[in-house]
Formats: C-alpha cells, structure tokens, sequence
C-alpha cells in the first residue's frame, strides 16, 4: 500500500504508521506542487484545502481507494469524480472550529484594548452556523457578549432550535465574523456573498472578520470601499486568489494572517487524526492510536488565578495562550519575502486554550474561564 500525505499534517506518520506493513509507503509531498507523476501508484491520498483533487490530478491513477482532507472545507475536492470512480471519501468536520473560534476571540479582544472598547457590548453577527459558528457562539456566551446567526441552511433544520436571522440583521452587529465554506450556485451561494452593494452598505464602526474562505468577500470592492475612507475595521486571515493576495488591502487591515486561523497544533492534528479514523474504518482496521498521546504538553500549562475573573484577566489569559498580534506581524514582515504557502508551512506551533489549566480562585463566583475552554483539571 502506498499512502501519499501532504507533509503539513502533523503526525501524519505516527498515526498511519499503523498501516505500515512491510508493503507499504507513506510518502509526504508539497500540497500547492502535487503532480500527476506523484499520484500515478497511490492508494490513499490525504491532503489540505491547497490540494486540488480532481481528474487533472488523478486521471493516471488506477489504484486510488481511498481520499481524505484534513479539513473542515471541501471545495478543492471534486466529490462527484471520486464518486464515479468509487473512491472512499472523508473530510475532517470541526477539526479545527475551535481554533478559528479563538482566533476570532483574539482578534476581538487585542481590537477591544487598541480601541478602548467593552468586548461585552459588542453584538457579533455569525455568519455560517456550522461546527466553527456555534464554537464561537459558545465562547460568546461565556462572556456574555450577544449574538446572532446566520444560516438559512441550518434554519430549515427541524432538529435545530436555534433563533436565527436574516443576513441583513446579522450584518447590522458590530462585529460581523464570517464562518462558511465557499459556495458557487445553488440557492445559497457564498461568493462573493459579501460583494459591493453589502459592503458598502456596512457603518464605519463596525469590525468584519473572515476566517472561512477569500472569495466570501469581493476583495477589490473591499479595496475600493477602503480606499474612499470608509472606516471598517477589517480582520482578514483568508484572501481571494490565494496565494496571491491583493497586497494593496493589507494595508488597510488591523489583523493579517495567512489563512492560519485554524492553524492550532490541537485543530491540525485533529484532522490527521479524524482521516485515520476514517482510514481504519474503510479497511476495517481497529483505531489504536490516539491524538491525546502525542500531544506534547504546552510551555506555560497550567496558573492559578487570584482575583475574579473579569475583562483584564480574560486579556491576560487569551494572549498568553494565542496573541493574534504575532501572526499580523510575520504576515507583514515576511510574506513578500516568504511566500504565503511558506508562512503557512512554517507556522509556529500555537496551542489552544484547552492546553492550559485555569486554576480558580476557591470561591469564585463563575467558571468562564472553563466555559472559555480552558483546562480545569
């Protein structure tokens, strides 16, 4: 067997070395530059949202049984073509929610300080209520900050309780924080979703964010909107075109990343881990490894709080764990140095808010820092 991954998964070989026989290969390969040529004799392909997989790709290949993404999106997989030819498919739902929703929180609390702004009189309009929009939702929750959500899909599931609103509503929040995949046609299209008519209809005080997909935003009308003045405050971590960014937009951002939201060493690994989940149920494989072994344990892992919690804490506690501010600046500093894929590659590991044990005071008279996600034993 010949298991071909994209060499940004992390523990990529301690999971599927399971599946290493004396017969079999696991091969990493550069996502943006997988060939044909490399594809020609695999058996299992797994790969990140950089990788097209499509006829182009696999057209040589008569061996492929199986295909997973370690990732929440799928548009880069052509799903239709691997159904024609019965290839097993899986993506990784949720695997990395939870960073994207820290990241989001980050943003919002390093915006709160630069601004002087109280996080918990901000309504944040959730664009896309999928697994990454309800993680945020519940971190909002927990500090007590409203919100609405987006999600006509979703509204028309009986199973699911939730209020939710029209776009128009949402984008009437102070923070608009956009959580869905790209979508092409159909009868809920996200491209271009946010295009120059709603751009230009949003106040100067409010703060968008995007951490789903670039083409979700017109990123020329946004352009255009900033060039004229208009006072957005923007937080882009995804770009149109990737990975070629309109340049010119960075410099009317306050937070720029690249594509890295949910890049956590937790919401990473968890996608590898979710594909050999999949992988040893196809072969009919009993799972014996599991991703809370290989987590190495976080540099600051655990402090104890003595005062209660409040805004200051909750500064404190989210840059110690991810201060967003780091990625803004390499994305500044190094990306027409580096490259964007390289960024990406070379990401520095970040952990997430679970990996640290918050230590209440004994007569605390709420947990949010445990709502928050924080470790509490």
């Amino acid at each position: 067997m010949k298991i071909l991954f994209d060499e940004n998964m992390p523990y990529a070989k301690e999971f599927f070395n399971n599946f290493a026989g004396s017969d079999t290969q696991l091969i990493p390969f550069s996502g943006r530059d997988l060939s044909p040529e490399q594809v020609v004799d695999a058996d299992v392909l797994l790969v990140r949202s950089i990788t097209q997989v499509n006829k182009t790709l696999l057209n040589e290949n008569q061996k492929l049984t199986f295909v997973g993404t370690a990732t929440i999106g799928t548009d880069h997989v052509d799903q239709a073509y691997l159904s024609d030819r019965n290839v097993a498919f899986h993506s990784a739902p949720g695997c990395n929610a939870v960073s994207v929703a820290e990241y989001v929180l980050s943003a919002l609390v390093i915006l709160a300080e630069r601004y002087l702004l109280n996080l918990t009189e901000f309504t944040v309009g959730i664009v896309g209520g999928g697994n990454t929009g309800t993680r945020l939702s519940e971190k909002l929750s927990a500090l007590g900050i409203q919100y609405k959500i987006c999600d006509p899909l979703l509204a028309d599931n009986i199973n699911d309780s939730r209020d939710f609103y029209s776009l128009d509503e949402v984008l009437e929040c102070d923070v608009i924080s956009l959580h869905v995949p790209k979508v092409i046609g159909g009868e809920y299209p996200t491209y271009h979703l946010l295009d120059e008519m709603r751009l230009s209809n949003l106040r100067e005080d409010q703060i968008l964010i995007s951490a789903c997909r670039g083409e979700v935003i017109d990123n020329h009308a946004l352009l255009a909107l900033k060039n004229s003045g208009h006072g957005l405050k923007l937080v882009l971590d995804v770009w149109e075109g990737e990975p070629n960014v309109l340049m010119p937009l960075i410099e009317h951002t306050e937070i720029a990343t690249a594509h890295i939201a949910g890049y956590s060493l937790e919401g990473k690994a968890r996608g590898t881990e979710m594909l050999y989940q999949a992988l040893c149920q196809h072969m009919n494989i009993e799972p014996i490894c599991q991703l809370n072994t290989l987590l190495p344990a976080a540099n600051i892992s655990a402090l104890e709080l003595n005062q209660e919690f409040n805004e200051i804490v909750l500064n404190q506690l989210v840059k110690m764990v991810y201060d967003v501010r780091r990625d803004d600046a390499i994305f500044r500093q190094q990306l027409s140095s580096q490259g964007f894929d390289a960024l990406r590659k070379n990401y520095p590991t970040r952990r997430e808010f679970s990996a640290v044990q918050v230590i209440l005071p004994f007569n605390a008279d709420s947990d949010v820092p445990h709502r928050l996600g924080f470790s509490n034993a």
